[in-house]
């Protein structure tokens, strides 16, 4: 009975859920970095199954069929719930499936030798965004705020929510190009990139986590700008970087 009342608040929180990471600008400069970051035989591979789509244009394409009744069935993907004090390992999975669950399932279906070419291709989408989505802090929920949508601010004196403030309006506020927010940000040593290439999915997902109390020390709610921005610009360009650079390796060790 406890499983199934877990599962079942789960299942609820799902349907509440508005999991927009990024905005367009913040998932357009991770797919730019990843393919600044992507081995020949990656590139190859990519271009056979996307064409002329960069990794930039197919980044936000999970986000664009959310209007299609046929993704329905995707949208607990974006997000997944870890408690404060414990591990994924530990919590009762989303039956709906979860971005970390999600993920494993595309690079399996990227490496399998039976997919459909239109399959691979989706899956590539699909995997650019997730990726994408698990280093947006608040798609690792702490199970109470619906990832921090519940969370009412003004931003700049505008009605907000914490979320939707991580999503794009810090990054909106800067004014970039995607391309220039990546070229900008895309400087990590070789030393870096290997040590951000290594762990799992659910390292990574343990290891955003860890970002909680800043992300959370709000201070003024109604008064929300110039000071947060300033408090959170470098682990957001961090987590942008992390999350190409990772994206770069994970696809490149699929198609290498």
């Amino acid at each position: 009975m406890k499983t199934v009342l877990s599962l079942l608040v789960i299942f609820t929180a799902g349907l509440f859920h508005q999991a927009w990471a990024w905005g367009q600008t913040g998932h357009r400069a991770i797919g730019h970095i990843a393919e600044n970051h992507l081995s020949s035989k990656a590139k190859k591979a990519i271009n056979e199954l996307l064409g002329s789509e960069s990794l930039a244009v197919a980044s936000t394409w999970m986000d664009e069929v959310r209007s299609d009744d046929a993704y329905n069935h995707t949208h607990d993907w974006h997000w997944v719930t870890i408690y404060n004090g414990r591990t994924y390992a530990e919590m009762e999975k989303n039956p709906n499936g979860d971005v970390i669950e999600a993920i494993g399932r595309m690079k399996s279906i990227l490496k399998s030798d039976t997919a459909t070419k239109e399959q691979r291709v989706i899956a590539l989408r699909f995997l650019v965004h997730l990726v994408g989505d698990l280093h947006q802090p608040l798609h690792v929920g702490t199970g109470k705020d619906r990832g921090g949508n519940d969370v009412k601010v003004k931003w700049f004196y505008e009605s907000s929510n914490l979320h939707r403030v991580w999503d794009s309006e810090i990054i909106d506020s800067k004014q970039l190009s995607y391309t220039e927010l990546a070229e900008s940000i895309d400087h990590a040593s070789q030393d870096q990139i290997g040590q951000w290439q290594r762990g799992t999915v659910e390292d990574w997902a343990h290891e955003t986590m860890a970002y909680r109390s800043q992300i959370y020390d709000t201070g003024d709610t109604e008064r929300m700008g110039y000071q947060y921005m300033y408090k959170n610009w470098e682990l957001m360009q961090e987590q942008l970087e992390k999350g190409g650079i990772r994206l770069a390796g994970m696809l490149n060790d699929i198609f290498g």
